[in-house]
């Protein structure tokens, strides 16, 4: 595994665990007491916010994604808030995603773009004032869960069945963005992804604080068949044997890999490397969506890789198709409650 995240955090804790846990403590205490204590901003509209609890992805924007269908369903204008991480621009800015390229916006943003209005903004605060100047009915903020910058009408904390929380510390000896017990405080529920069973403690353990648990999973929504293609699959993600596997459950023989850090964006001698390799051997390249929008027009042959590539695409599928509905009613219903205080206290 190659990401922000080191191998050891996802396996039982060893001695580098532990070795770091002095640095944990003092982690955890100054997250733990951010998280209670920090004064927030309030948003204009109802805000959801789409969190994990783990440093790396856990599905949060395809989840976001599933949200915001179910809002636009019902009639609202639902849009995304993100911080763009990965991206250059450091100014409140409306993605475009015909205009801009992942390393002016970042990766995630490009692909919400493409579903709903997405603004990205390292101030959340003021992202969120654009979003509701620019006509929002409801806000869903991919992470930012532990920055304790907005007060949430909806927090929803994602967590993989097959990763659960690692080795269960705190940075930098684990995963854990902050106090297990402080991150379950501030949650609405948790959406378990997946039918695995690395996530099964942590599940009792919100169920036991009274958090509703939904449950959900990554589909494949390509009608392409790969069954018996040999493939060279590559991937620039948090967790890229994930996607690997998904690739296995089409049917695919996947002959080799290429796995490269979290928002990576590719050099000409891995771009030419990927196509060069499977042109001679005959393998067909599949990579991720996240993957592809990195890979932009008119550098290189990165259009060649682009247009060389077959792109999984999944969605999150609720097991309760319900589910993302109740999320948006309690969203709302937590946004007139407060509104209605704010009243009540002005």
């Amino acid at each position: 595994m190659v990401s922000e995240a080191p191998p050891f955090w996802w396996t039982k804790a060893d001695w580098r665990a532990y070795a770091l846990w002095p640095f944990s403590w003092v982690y955890g205490r100054i997250a733990g007491m951010r998280m209670d204590r920090a004064r927030r901003a309030t948003s204009a509209v109802p805000l959801i916010c789409i969190g994990n609890f783990t440093v790396g992805g856990a599905g949060k924007t395809p989840t976001a994604i599933a949200i915001a269908r179910a809002a636009r369903a019902r009639g609202l204008k639902p849009a995304f808030l993100s911080r763009g991480y990965g991206g250059s621009l450091d100014v409140t800015t409306v993605v475009d995603p015909e205009h801009h390229r992942a390393r002016d916006v970042g990766d995630e943003p490009l692909l919400l773009a493409r579903e709903a209005l997405t603004v990205i903004c390292r101030r959340r605060v003021d992202g969120a004032r654009k979003l509701a100047a620019e006509g929002a009915d409801i806000i869903i903020m991919d992470d930012g869960f532990q920055s304790a910058r907005l007060v949430f009408d909806f927090a929803l904390l994602v967590v993989d069945s097959g990763r659960g929380i690692g080795n269960g510390h705190l940075v930098p000896s684990g995963p854990v963005r902050a106090p297990i017990g402080n991150q379950l405080r501030h949650a609405n529920a948790l959406l378990k992804l997946g039918h695995g069973s690395a996530a099964d403690p942590l599940v009792r353990r919100a169920a036991r604080a009274g958090k509703p648990v939904y449950v959900a999973e990554t589909v494949r929504t390509d009608a392409r068949s790969l069954d018996g293609v040999k493939v060279l699959a590559w991937a620039g993600i948090a967790d890229p044997e994930k996607f690997f596997n998904t690739v296995r459950e089409t049917g695919a023989v996947i002959e080799e890999t290429r796995s490269f850090p979290d928002h990576h964006h590719f050099s000409e001698d891995e771009i030419a490397d990927l196509i060069d390799r499977a042109a001679s051997r005959g393998y067909t390249l599949v990579t991720t969506a996240k993957d592809m929008v990195r890979l932009e027009p008119g550098h290189g042959r990165a259009g060649e890789l682009a247009a060389k590539s077959r792109v999984i695409e999944i969605e999150v599928r609720f097991d309760d198709p319900a589910a993302p509905g109740k999320i948006i009613d309690a969203a709302l219903a937590s946004a007139r409650a407060r509104r209605l205080r704010e009243r009540r206290a002005g």
